[in-house]
């Protein structure tokens, strides 16, 4: 630390003046690609670190480690990721932005939610839990029986938390149709219902959007070639007239953390579906999944915070 008086050294000498301009700079070199600067190894040793870093005069690998307490880096255990390969990432995120503020200010008139689907089983999920010491582990207390799959279908609304869900054995192109059914049923005083949801294909399929007003979105949405360009007849007899006011907004490719309902999936996982004691009891695992949800069916502001949409705007 620098102190007052007559040859004090500067904060971080000699290069930066603040901990923040300190902390970009060293941030910059420990994500760099270790290779790129010539070595051998992946990861970054805090020797290497003090051999590039010679505007810093640091001689010692304690000297470097001592710094990087001091702007907030430590050396942390790394977790997956991936990048967005969307080359209009930037530009869906801003649009999504832009209806949420849009939605705020036309609310009830408008409606902005976040739709998924999640996929459980049977056997319970491994997880953390609380045993002795040493080489005891908790048990996941699994079934002989089958695992079959269960799907889920919800929808978090943007600005209340409100949670609308639909449980089945599968989602495909008429349990989205009969759950578009339920939104439009669950906001009847709503003109516009906008839904976010992924680039899963079956989401865009021309069957689907049968059931829905013309849409507007700006970006392409994502269908395999071989599909058709238009409905089957069978669709536009069954749900032609419908006509819901529903648009969808297609998240970025590859893009999870951009849906917040993801996060109300992890909650479910921790509360009930990690280490559950119920593998050969399914329907009331079912029923718990199901209260689970419940809960918010009238809408959570814990919830809105939980998933990070708490704020003002």
């Amino acid at each position: 630390m620098s102190r007052k008086g007559a040859g004090a050294s500067p904060l971080f000498p000699p290069a930066h003046k603040s901990a923040e301009a300190a902390q970009e700079a060293l941030l910059h070199l420990v994500r760099r690609d270790r290779r790129q600067c010539g070595h051998s190894r992946s990861r970054w040793t805090l020797a290497a670190l003090v051999e590039h870093s010679p505007q810093l005069r640091l001689s010692t690998p304690a000297g470097l480690w001592q710094l990087l307490r001091r702007v907030g880096i430590h050396y942390k255990r790394a977790r997956d990721h991936i990048h967005s390969p969307d080359g209009q990432s930037q530009a869906k995120i801003d649009c999504i932005n832009q209806l949420k503020r849009k939605v705020q200010a036309r609310r009830p008139h408008e409606v902005l939610l976040f739709l998924d689907e999640l996929t459980f089983y049977r056997q319970p999920s491994l997880a953390y839990g609380y045993d002795l010491a040493g080489q005891a582990r908790p048990h996941a207390q699994r079934s002989t029986r089958s695992n079959p799959t269960t799907r889920v279908v919800g929808t978090l609304d943007a600005h209340s938390g409100r949670v609308l869900s639909k449980p089945g054995s599968k989602v495909g192109i008429k349990q989205l149709v009969a759950f578009y059914q339920q939104v439009r049923a669950a906001y009847p005083d709503a003109q516009r219902i906008w839904i976010v949801l992924d680039n899963w294909p079956i989401h865009f399929h021309p069957d689907v959007l049968a059931a829905l007003e013309p849409q507007q979105s700006p970006f392409a949405f994502p269908r395999p070639s071989t599909w058709p360009d238009k409905p089957s007849p069978q669709a536009i007899k069954q749900w032609g007239q419908l006509c819901l006011p529903i648009q969808l907004v297609v998240l970025p490719t590859y893009a999870s953390w951009c849906n917040p309902i993801e996060k109300l999936w992890r909650k479910l996982q921790q509360d009930v579906l990690h280490l559950h004691r119920l593998a050969d009891d399914l329907p009331t695992l079912r029923r718990l999944v199901t209260d689970f949800l419940q809960q918010f069916a009238e809408g959570s502001s814990d919830l809105l915070r939980y998933v990070g949409l708490h704020v003002p705007y």
